[in-house]
């Protein structure tokens, strides 16, 4: 979603200016950044590609990036919530906290899938 923003940013008036109908008033607060707002969101889409193909791919690097993008997203909720009064941000909090949860549960598959890949050499000791 972060990517799509990002080009309907980056090409206004284009094909994918119906959807800020969702929300008008973010399409008014990103604009007034105006290209850092395309240059942002595209960090934030490239932090959810490494982190979901991380994920993917049982790596612990994806792991972590996971639960950076995760732990960003609910500090961005609460503040969302108690700085500008958007209560409906606060839905975010137990969805988020629920993934983190349950990441931190499977950690070991990350731990042996680490293990799994180590040189030949490493494993026969």
């Amino acid at each position: 979603m972060s990517a799509v923003a990002a080009l309907g940013l980056a090409f206004p008036g284009g094909l994918l200016e119906p959807m800020w109908r969702l929300n008008p008033r973010a399409r008014v607060d990103l604009g007034a950044f105006g290209g850092w707002a395309v240059l942002l969101l595209a960090c934030v889409s490239a932090a959810c590609a490494t982190a979901a193909l991380g994920l993917w791919r049982l790596r612990r690097a994806g792991y972590w990036a996971a639960l950076a993008v995760l732990s960003v997203n609910l500090l961005g909720d609460t503040l969302n919530a108690f700085v500008l009064h958007d209560w409906r941000t606060l839905i975010g909090l137990p969805i988020g906290g629920m993934l983190i949860a349950y990441l931190v549960s499977q950690r070991r598959i990350f731990i042996r899938a680490a293990k799994n890949k180590a040189p030949l050499m490493e494993r026969r000791s």
